[in-house]
């Protein structure tokens, strides 16, 4: 049927792979001395200027955090199904007007890694700094624990953001070749959400995105906010100026914590918030403002 994605060997066995690494990381971490649950508000400041980085405690799992994790990874496989032909037919429209056929060529895989990989630390990036695409990415970072069910936690509303992939279809590649460079990448980010792993070899933290990097990604602290957007690669974010290392502590969450693990209220909330905001405003610029500002942005007299 157009429009429907065949369901290939890679999504065949992705369910059991994440169900069979979360039963392993749950049994490594319970054998391990566990920290206390704290808010981000509750600690000392981060920013000490000792290089000498804390010892890895982790927090394990808690049923509610995983059954939030598990109901935003239903809903978003469901609103991927509904939205799928659609996606297809908006990238196909770009495709037809390729100005490129680089992604023709042999090796075409590997180049669609890199070109993907690229795009999605800016597309992560503007999710971040844009409170728009913060809705659409704030359910990722609602969690306070932190492993691999944590990576389940995806959006309900990639839409807002998927526009920024059509340089693909420009460049010349298909969108089987697109959906497969996504599949790939979004596998590798499974595995770094861990406390399980410490650091990795020098020349793979230089090089790669690691558990040790995403963990300050997810970071609340204020060193580590906005920080480690790379999805396969860190050195984007060693390029551009967003890459912090893990020294402290990571306090995981938000700033002001979702306090729910209902996954309707995790995946909305956020959006209905910049409704309320904008209802309120005094006037149009304060009205754009809490859509396209960054998140937390509020007006002067209210700051």
């Amino acid at each position: 049927m157009a429009g429907i994605r065949k369901i290939d060997f890679i999504d065949k066995i992705t369910l059991p792979i994440f169900a069979a690494t979360m039963v392993w990381e749950h049994r490594v971490l319970q054998k391990r001395q566990l920290r206390e649950l704290v808010d981000v508000n509750a600690v000392a400041p981060i920013d000490d200027g000792d290089p000498t980085p804390d010892q890895l405690v982790p927090l394990g799992y808690e049923k509610k955090d995983t059954a939030g994790s598990l109901g935003l990874l239903v809903g978003s496989i469901l609103m991927g199904f509904v939205m799928q032909g659609t996606y297809e037919r908006g990238y196909n429209f770009f495709f037809r007007r390729r100005v490129s056929r680089l992604g023709s060529r042999r090796g075409s895989i590997l180049t669609a890694i890199i070109a993907w990989d690229f795009l999605y630390y800016w597309n992560h990036r503007k999710t971040h700094e844009v409170r728009l695409f913060w809705a659409d990415h704030v359910a990722h970072h609602s969690g306070r624990r932190y492993n691999l069910s944590t990576a389940l936690r995806q959006t309900w509303s990639g839409f807002l953001t998927i526009w920024m992939y059509i340089p693909m279809a420009l460049v010349g590649y298909n969108y089987s070749t697109f959906m497969k460079a996504r599949q790939l990448n979004l596998l590798y980010q499974y595995w770094i959400h861990t406390e399980a792993i410490d650091r990795l070899p020098e020349w793979a933290e230089k090089i790669f995105n690691t558990p040790s990097h995403h963990r300050v990604h997810h970071g609340a602290n204020k060193q580590y906010i906005d920080k480690n957007y790379g999805g396969i690669l860190i050195v984007w974010d060693r390029l551009f100026k967003t890459f912090e290392p893990e020294v402290r502590q990571v306090q995981y969450g938000l700033t002001k914590n979702i306090r729910t693990a209902n996954p309707i209220k995790m995946a909305y909330q956020e959006m209905a918030s910049i409704v309320s905001d904008v209802k309120q405003a005094d006037n149009l610029n304060e009205r754009l403002r809490y859509v396209f500002a960054g998140p937390g942005w509020e007006p002067e007299a209210a700051a």
